[in-house]
């Protein structure tokens, strides 16, 4: 199989080295990032994959050095600046660029894809193609989501019957150029748009269990989204403004009922679109606690002085909202001083890291 993964940051890599390696170099991986010095150390030196999960895997494997590493000219591997430079067609395209960054690469799409060529969208949040092939109410079947694609240029510029949805659950990060650590989680479920169990969808599935992912193939990946999102909405802003981890927020009396209030309003939104909630909102909470001392990609982003992706996981629920007539206070306050703090990075304002905290003595 010849599979594309375009966008080489955190996710991205995970995806591409692990699919590379556990297939010994017999899938052809492609992996396609912006020009800079993350791309220069990749192509130059390969791209590393380590953490505690990637070191259990060489271990049991016999490898040594705790790393994965996936070099060019090794065989079936590639670095690309471009789609344009990729030779040849590909049979999977993992789309792992943020929603605000997939027009850029559209134009570049043809020239990667053959007839059977399947999209598989890792973006957080509401994806631009959730009122296509749609079986919710049908007042709401072909909207565009304006705030995560304006003028609708991804919902008219992508076949949606090339789609295949997938929720990201694994957190990883960029330790250096070329350099990704896997921090956590191994989930990628996946599904058709219309909810069917396609073949292709139980290849892809597949393909991401041999590399070492749980990734099953379900029904309703709307549904999906939402348990992913519902956490989320309310976990980024409030670690992002308050450089708190999930440990803390969850934890702590007040930040921890704001995040139910927030979960609540969103809640009402999906229902009203026809998603359902496999998961209590308790438990969904008390999982994201039991993940300790680790801060969520918002407020990566801010200490790292990047805009955040404020648009797929806050706009565009809030969009919904008034779509639906669901009144969401909590969430549209948080959202502004979201969209404040994202006006403020845009300016160049820093905001150092702040360390975790010591786990408390007396505890």
């Amino acid at each position: 199989m010849r599979v594309c993964v375009v966008g080489a940051g955190a996710i991205g890599a995970l995806l591409g080295v692990k699919i590379w390696h556990a297939a010994g170099g017999e899938h052809a991986v492609t992996m396609v990032g912006r020009a800079g010095s993350h791309l220069s150390a990749m192509q130059r030196d390969g791209l590393r994959l380590c953490g505690e999960s990637v070191a259990d895997d060489v271990s049991a494997s016999g490898d040594n050095g705790g790393e994965i590493c996936m070099r060019t000219g090794e065989r079936n591997a590639a670095f690309f600046s471009s789609l344009e430079d990729v030779p040849q067609k590909q049979d999977v395209v993992f789309l792992a660029l943020k929603e605000n960054q997939l027009a850029q690469i559209m134009p570049g799409l043809p020239s990667v894809s053959h007839a059977e060529t399947v999209y598989v969208t890792l973006q957080n949040g509401i994806p631009w193609w959730y009122f296509q092939i749609y079986s919710g109410p049908n007042e709401y079947a072909n909207k565009v989501v304006e705030s995560v694609d304006p003028q609708g240029v991804l919902f008219h510029g992508i076949d949606p019957c090339r789609v295949l949805g997938c929720v990201v659950y694994p957190a990883a990060r960029k330790k250096e150029p070329g350099v990704v650590e896997h921090v956590e989680g191994i989930r990628f479920p996946l599904g058709e748009l219309d909810g069917s169990h396609s073949e292709r969808a139980e290849r892809i599935s597949q393909l991401l269990v041999t590399a070492g992912f749980k990734a099953p193939v379900v029904e309703d990946i709307r549904s999906e989204l939402w348990l992913k999102l519902w956490g989320s909405l309310a976990f980024n802003p409030i670690s992002a403004l308050c450089h708190a981890t999930l440990g803390e927020l969850c934890t702590f009396p007040p930040s921890r009922e704001l995040a139910v209030r927030m979960m609540r309003e969103a809640e009402q939104v999906g229902i009203a679109l026809g998603a359902s909630f496999r998961v209590p909102l308790e438990r969904r909470l008390d999982g994201a606690a039991s993940v300790g001392a680790h801060k969520t990609s918002m407020c990566a982003d801010v200490e790292a002085g990047r805009p955040m992706e404020v648009d797929a996981i806050m706009a565009s629920v809030v969009e919904l909202g008034a779509l639906t007539g669901v009144f969401m206070p909590s969430v549209s306050a948080v959202y502004a001083l979201l969209q404040l703090l994202n006006r403020q990075l845009d300016q160049g304002v820093s905001f150092p890291a702040v360390p975790a905290p010591l786990p408390d003595p007396k505890m």
